[in-house]
């Protein structure tokens, strides 16, 4: 039983990681094709040009802000596993307990490849963002 409730954990905290990394790179590949072939000059307020250039990353942040704390749920539930089956068994090895503890690390790992990917979307498209702005405000200067 412990097994079935490790491998259900353990599929759902990398198929959440999975979708996170997949949104981010869904929601900023489209933010690159919007950001290079929007045309600044058909905007006539300030609020509308932020509102369309700065779309979907408030997402990408949150996932670059969450996946660590998603990763870090599934070590614990994996350590929280591992500590279950040594109380059970008195005469486990310390093997299996370092493999158990290993493998628990790797959802945190996985978070934090997440996070890291994300970030650096999130930047570099707000950045974009910033950039564009930039040119419009000098565009309509009076």
């Amino acid at each position: 039983m412990v097994e079935l409730i490790k491998i259900y954990i353990e599929y759902s905290i990398m198929g959440v990681l999975g979708l996170m990394s997949f949104l981010t790179l869904w929601f900023g590949l489209e933010r690159i094709f919007f950001l290079n072939r929007v045309d600044i000059t058909k905007f006539k307020k300030k609020g509308e040009i932020e509102n369309r250039l700065t779309a979907n990353l408030t997402t990408i942040s949150t996932i670059a802000s969450n996946a660590p704390y998603i990763g870090l749920f599934g070590t614990v539930c994996g350590i929280m596993i591992t500590f279950y089956k040594i109380s059970q068994d008195a005469n486990i090895d310390t093997n299996s307990v370092m493999l158990g503890l290993a493998l628990a690390l790797k959802a945190t790992a996985a978070g934090i490849l997440v996070a890291i990917f994300a970030t650096v979307f999130h930047n570099a498209l707000a950045r974009k963002a910033e950039v564009l702005i930039t040119q419009w405000e000098d565009l309509h200067e009076d």
